[in-house]
């Protein structure tokens, strides 16, 4: 019965996140990236993390679901193929093969949801410029987009864990 419901609240979940990631950065948008700098929000990434490291059985197929919404994404909000088909799966590969070796708290998951964060600010910045979608100097990045991103999600991250947390270990 736990695992039906997880299997149903999973994908609403992460379809709920990918909307929201594009709703409230529209609804944002004179917060969030006022000039010089711009902060993405990535509820689609804490949501695939939360689903890697509070599912205890890891029955779930987060990795073909991130590649589906990751092309969903792509297509829908950055109309470069292939940023985010690439790099969700990546990160739920990474998460899983550590994942082991963690003890899994608060403190652990907000330092594995900033390194992520970064590989995917980076990956989505390497890509973007190797496509020539963007001119830029790394220190530029790093100060004007992948800080502010650190910080809004960190504070989402800090809102959302204890809800999350308590959603994922009612379903037990």
């Amino acid at each position: 019965m736990r695992y039906s419901r997880l299997k149903i609240i999973f994908p609403i979940g992460l379809f709920l996140a990918l909307f929201l990631d594009g709703s409230l950065s529209n609804v944002f948008a004179g917060h969030l990236f006022s000039y010089p700098y711009s902060s993405a929000l990535h509820l689609v990434l804490l949501w695939l993390i939360f689903a890697i490291f509070l599912d205890d059985r890891d029955d779930l197929a987060v990795g073909l679901w991130s590649g589906f919404v990751g092309l969903v994404f792509d297509l829908y909000y950055t109309g470069v193929v292939g940023v985010y088909v690439v790099a969700l799966p990546l990160i739920v590969y990474l998460c899983r093969q550590i994942k082991p070796w963690l003890d899994l708290n608060f403190l652990t998951l907000l330092m594995v949801y900033i390194i992520n964060l970064t590989i995917v600010e980076a990956f989505v910045y390497i890509w973007y410029s190797m496509s020539n979608v963007i001119d830029g100097n790394l220190a530029d990045f790093a100060v004007y987009t992948l800080g502010p991103t650190i910080a809004v999600n960190l504070a989402i991250f800090v809102i959302l864990y204890y809800p999350v947390r308590r959603l994922y270990f009612s379903v037990n």
